[in-house]
């Protein structure tokens, strides 16, 4: 009971600022929309062997975005705001246990991602023609790898930065590396050699990649998945040790 009151709260609370839910929203479909109709992203592509660039790169891009701007930017700043209002010193205070709001915030996030996740692939099936994952459960078991280790990422920012100021702007500093490496701005198969195997192994790249390999049918590498597992390990190990409420 107390968990789902709490995440009825955050949740109120995520909705109550207009900018983070419509960014959520216009985001996936944004880039959908404007690679689909401006690009020909539908049409099948040499750059992508054969495969429409739409399917191929664009679709996994703006889930594997989504899935960023929420566990590097929003999620840790939420956090590291509440402690620097002492919201999560009250807490550690009261008969409720704090790591029931991280839950929550977890919950909050992981339910707007698969909103607007659902909402693009609506848009992009129905009004684009997108193609739906070849492989549905290797996709599944991308995303949800994607996801724990992107939030492992936004928890160890939220263990290290002692306002939400400095969460932002921590943030901001790994988030937009993360996508310049990660094969986000140029597809992976257009970077030099060696940055294609960093594209592999970061939480950006490798989601995106693995999800791409997902979508057209190749599958998913086991560097990839194995990079996303051991990230959201270490990571998730480090900011439990390091992480304060106060």
């Amino acid at each position: 009971m107390v968990l789902t009151k709490l995440t009825a709260v955050e949740a109120r609370l995520f909705l109550r600022d207009p900018a983070a839910p419509f960014a959520v929203l216009a985001i996936p479909v944004g880039l959908l929309v404007v690679f689909g109709l401006l690009a020909d992203g539908g049409r099948p592509s040499e750059d992508f062997g054969g495969q429409p660039a739409l399917s191929a790169f664009v679709a996994p891009l703006a889930v594997t975005v989504l899935l960023a701007m929420l566990a590097v930017l929003l999620f840790p700043t939420t956090i590291a705001t509440y402690r620097e209002k002492g919201v999560l010193r009250r807490l550690s205070a009261s008969p409720v246990p704090p790591g029931r709001l991280l839950t929550a915030q977890l919950l909050v996030n992981l339910a707007a991602a698969l909103v607007a996740g659902v909402l693009a692939l609506g848009v992009g099936v129905l009004g684009l023609g997108l193609s739906l994952p070849e492989h549905p459960g290797g996709f599944v078991l991308s995303v949800a790898l994607g996801a724990l280790a992107l939030f492992s990422v936004g928890m160890l920012i939220a263990a290290l930065a002692p306002s939400g100021k400095a969460a932002n702007t921590i943030g901001l500093v790994t988030f937009f590396p993360m996508l310049a490496l990660g094969g986000v701005w140029v597809p992976k198969e257009q970077l030099p050699s060696f940055l294609q195997h960093v594209a592999d192994v970061l939480p950006v790249g490798a989601t995106l990649n693995a999800v791409r390999g997902t979508w057209t049918g190749t599958g998913a590498s086991a560097l990839q998945l194995l990079a996303l597992a051991a990230c959201a390990v270490l990571c998730g190990g480090v900011a439990a040790r390091w992480f304060r409420w106060e």
